[in-house]
């Protein structure tokens, strides 16, 4: 990476070793050498990892000749889709490209400018191409090694055996406390039950053996929950091939189906108190309920999303949880299993949601957003709400009382008795306390007038997640705001209200998870990586689980199949249209699945399975990670400079230095902090006391330190004699250097041309780094007369609506002061002048939407080239059974009268500029200055001056 995203550079390295130097090309994927060496065939883009097949965006590769003595290039193809694995042989010139539907291999005639099919193979895609530089071609088809003659124009199969000990797929044993996917505890609140690596595990809190009740490797067994009574485990597992919910015996056993025949995928079985029943919930919205001789019923089915947060009431006979409404806030429901009669609750204007019954039964608490006081931003006057969350109770029956009504002490056993039983006192009308109770339960609800019986805990608004009963106790989760880049500055707490004394206690913070025991009375938390057991009611009693012993034995290979399955049924469940984009999803995953027999490595895997989702002609489509069983990766420390050879001294030169904002930690630069004596021109003549010569890769003595500091010997001269000594701090990563000099450059450039009439702000992606690299550079030029807004090499994100809002604000007014000249606009941080936006082929996902979007609101004219065109949006859904990542496109994008939109086709610019693949000058920058001129002088954009005094005396 030479330059910002989709600038990639070819280099080459002497055959001796010494630093790489970089080909003139100002940008280039992959390519070959003519067989002379004057010459290389190649694509300026580099997109050859992409698993989209058929791709017909702006990022499909044509393939250009370098002429390297002329330091010119000339497009040899122009295909809408990719041409690309160029290769230059003897015999002539090659390439792949999928123009027919598969990737197939042509020929390239220089002299008559024609191509020509080579081959013809249908089905399977011809990828990575590499000539032997006279006449043959090999190639991957199907997972094996093909190859092309290109003089007898035969293509054929090459028989290899390549000795292997598989040690990669050697079966072994895997200590998997840092895969716990979910947990659990005991009722009794002693052993704690855990899913791992595919597997159910029970072990104690202290004392006691680890038990792994299912054993298997041939499944993803997930999500257990411990039965009430603590006879059973509940899981989901696919061990059928699709995901049924199972029941094993709480030490182990042979586990047994709850259900049968259902396709689809299963989340959170919840048992009701009497261990007779399980709720959970599908991926389709719906809510089912199962009884242990597995008799099931679907008791709700979300027209809009999955219910997730359904709790049950004590006495087993009601069923509750929220599900969102069309206007998009959240409403509770509530089941009753006498007449299978559900009931909304509330009107449905705020959101309720988390609902949890009381565990005598008479209340039915929840969460609801019902706090409206703004947040002001710093950079804008607008607001944003955080803490908005209170808990609150329904009443369920007209004669339930209010635990939380006022209080009155007084004397004597008889009034204390009587405040008691009628609710008022100490509250605990509200609670019996009595464990022995709790089977006596009944719950009734009165539904006439529900809504009108809504009780207020005294907590304060919050941002609130989650809330759990006991008998003493109500607990909840409370947190700080959401940041885009940076965690909140108020940690996770978990916090328990004292029901009778009506007052809040911590537990413990920076948690991020939690289990409740059903007796109530301990509850397990994860906390930087480790898990501890709180007593609800003691603030000094915890115990630290030991992990240590869950431990599995695992074969790859048969971890390999269970993951590509469950790869096919998340793109069935999710795919964002059921048709699956026309393609025969069955028909595909036979195609592949026997593939998965000749798999070695989880790389391999992840390639097998990321060329079936590219199947489907989707972007966003992506697997990735799992048990690699790869060594670490080196790490290098980087100084934020470039290094030159010196020939006559053979020693290096410190070429430049990156500038960095060292007020800034992620643009911190070493070379320039204060106190450090090295600048460019300087030779750099041993790292940490090693000598430095020209025989040698400065990166090779800059790897595998550690977090060390480096000591560099420097001189301006390339002798040792009077040589500093200077101790740097390195830093990880120059990327973000290399783009702080990219956009402070062009910034410059746009100042310079423009006698800073013209701004320039560059918009790297749309999460979090893209809104701190806007709020940066938007608001110092919101005085400038014009705009260019540079999204090229946007990676994409979610917040691009975000960022349109502030540029969409147009001055209506002018607001002036006494007794000076500042003015501002109305609406506030409103930009008067013209815009342009920049785009390039890699603009990408929110950042195809971005400019699509900019020019729908009459921001301004796209210039650059026609962007990515992926926009069907994707979320996390759970890791594979190794830990793996699968992401499915599951949110497409419409408008109204043109249906789906950029998908696949990508925003093409209102003018078309490409940059001259020969040259460093930016034709789309000089562009964009040019339109944004012309726009300023036929617009005139200005503040307007103060008005006359207006005089108000009467005539």
């Amino acid at each position: 990476m030479d330059d910002y995203r989709g600038r990639c550079r070819l280099y080459r390295v002497a055959v001796d070793g010494g630093l790489p130097t970089a080909l003139p090309m100002p940008r280039a994927g992959s390519g070959d050498y003519s067989p002379d060496g004057g010459k290389i065939l190649y694509s300026p883009l580099f997109r050859d990892f992409r698993t989209w097949k058929r791709y017909q965006g702006g990022w499909a590769q044509n393939l250009f000749i370098y002429d390297l003595e002329r330091n010119q290039a000339r497009q040899v193809t122009d295909n809408v889709r990719t041409e690309r694995d160029p290769v230059w042989l003897e015999s002539g010139l090659f390439y792949v490209s999928d123009q027919d539907g598969t990737l197939e291999l042509f020929r390239y005639d220089d002299e008559r400018d024609e191509h020509r099919q080579l081959t013809q193979n249908e089905v399977w895609d011809i990828k990575w191409a590499s000539g032997d530089g006279k006449q043959r071609i090999v190639f991957e088809i199907a997972g094996r090694i093909g190859l092309f003659d290109t003089l007898s124009g035969q293509q054929r199969q090459l028989q290899i055996r390549v000795p292997d000990d598989r040690v990669r797929t050697m079966a072994r044993r895997i200590k998997v406390a840092n895969q716990v996917e979910d947990f659990d505890l005991a009722p009794d609140g002693k052993r704690m039950l855990v899913t791992a690596r595919g597997d159910v595990f029970t072990l104690p809190i202290e004392h006691g053996v680890t038990r792994n009740l299912t054993q298997r490797g041939d499944a993803h067994d997930r999500e257990a929950a411990w039965s009430p009574d603590g006879r059973h485990v509940a899981f989901i597992s696919d061990r059928d091939g699709e995901e049924q919910l199972y029941v094993v015996a709480h030490d182990g056993g042979q586990a047994r189906a709850l259900t049968t025949g259902l396709t689809a995928r299963l989340y959170q079985p919840n048992w009701a108190p009497d261990s007779e029943r399980i709720a959970f919930h599908d991926h389709t919205g719906k809510i089912h309920v199962v009884d242990l001789d597995g008799n099931r019923r679907v008791i709700a089915d979300s027209p809009f999303e999955a219910a997730t947060d359904y709790s049950w009431a004590p006495d087993s006979r009601w069923l509750s949880w929220s599900r969102r409404d069309d206007n998009g806030t959240r409403s509770l429901f509530i089941w009753s299993r006498s007449d299978n009669a559900v009931t909304r609750l509330g009107d449905g204007f705020f959101s309720a949601y988390s609902p949890s019954f009381g565990r005598d039964g008479q209340h039915l608490f929840f969460l609801s957003d019902r706090e409206f006081a703004p947040q002001i931003g710093s950079f804008e006057w607008n607001y944003g709400v955080d803490r908005e969350t209170g808990i609150f109770a329904y009443a369920l029956t007209t004669d339930a009382p209010n635990p939380f009504g006022p209080r009155n002490d007084e004397t004597g056993t008889d009034a204390s008795d009587d405040d008691k039983e009628n609710g008022n006192g100490s509250g605990e009308g509200a609670h019996k306390g009595k464990e022995d109770d709790a089977k006596d339960v009944r719950v009734a609800v009165d539904f006439e007038g529900l809504g009108d019986r809504v009780i207020r805990l005294p907590i304060d608004a919050d941002n609130i997640s989650g809330i759990a009963l006991t008998e003493s106790h109500l607990l909840y989760v409370t947190g700080g705001p959401f940041y885009y880049g940076r965690q909140s500055d108020v940690p996770t707490t978990l916090k328990a209200f004292d029901l009778k004394k009506r007052n809040s206690r911590t537990i413990v913070k920076n948690l991020s998870g939690l289990a409740l025991s059903e007796n109530g009375k301990f509850v397990i938390v994860r906390q930087n990586g480790s898990y501890k057991r709180f007593a609800v009611a003691d603030k000094n009693g915890s115990k630290t689980i030991d992990t240590g012993n869950l431990i599995v034995e695992r074969a790859p290979a048969t971890e390999w199949a269970v993951v590509f399955d469950e790869v096919w049924r998340r793109f069935r469940d999710y795919f964002y249209v059921p048709n699956m984009h026309g393609y025969d999803w069955q028909t595909l995953r036979s195609r592949y699945r026997p593939l998965v027999e000749h798999v070695s490595t989880r790389e391999d895997l992840n390639y097998l399975m990321g060329e079936m989702i590219g199947e489907l002609s989707v972007g966003h489509a992506y697997v990735s990670g799992g048990d690699l069983q790869a060594p670490d990766r080196s790490s290098t420390a980087l100084l934020g400079a470039r290094f030159e050879a010196d020939p006559q001294s053979n020693r290096y030169r410190i070429a430049d230095i990156l500038p960095g904002h060292n007020q800034e930690p992620k643009y911190r630069s070493p070379l320039t902090e204060v106190g450090i004596d090295v600048a460019a021109g300087d030779y750099l003549l041993a790292i940490d006391g090693r000598p430095l010569t020209t025989a040698d890769n400065p990166y090779a003595l800059l790897t595998d330190r550690g977090s060390q500091p480096v000591e560099l010997l420097v001189n301006d001269k390339p002798e040792t004699h009077n040589a500093r000594r200077v101790l740097v701090e390195p830093v990880n990563d120059e990327s973000p250097l290399v783009y702080l000099e990219w956009i402070e450059r062009n910034r410059a450039y746009v100042e310079r041309e423009t006698g800073g009439r013209v701004g320039y702000l560059h918009i790297p992606d749309m999460g979090a780094g893209g809104i701190y690299e806007f709020i940066k550079w938007y608001y110092p030029q919101l005085r400038k007369q014009g705009l260019i807004i540079d999204v090229r090499g946007n990676g994409g994100g979610n917040v691009s609506s975000m960022i349109l809002q502030r540029l969409m604000k147009r001055p209506l007014a002018f607001g002036y002061q006494a007794h000076n000249q500042w003015q501002d606009t109305y609406p506030g941080q409103s930009f008067i002048g013209p815009m342009v936006s920049l785009i390039s082929e890699t603009s990408a996902s929110d950042g195809d939407i971005f400019p699509y979007f900019f020019r729908e609101a009459g921001l301004g004219p796209l210039i650059g080239k026609r962007t990515w065109g992926g926009v069907v949006g994707i979320t996390g859904r759970g890791a594979l059974l190794d830990g793996g990542t699968v992401f499915v496109p599951e949110f497409g994008l419409g408008q109204p009268g043109e249906g789906w939109i950029i998908e696949g086709e990508g925003v093409a610019p209102d003018i078309e500029v490409e940059n001259d693949p020969t040259s460093d000058v930016d034709a789309q920058l000089e562009r964009g200055i040019q339109e944004v001129l012309e726009r300023i002088e036929a617009e005139q954009p200005g503040f307007l001056p103060k008005p006359p005094a207006p005089v108000k005396t009467p005539h």
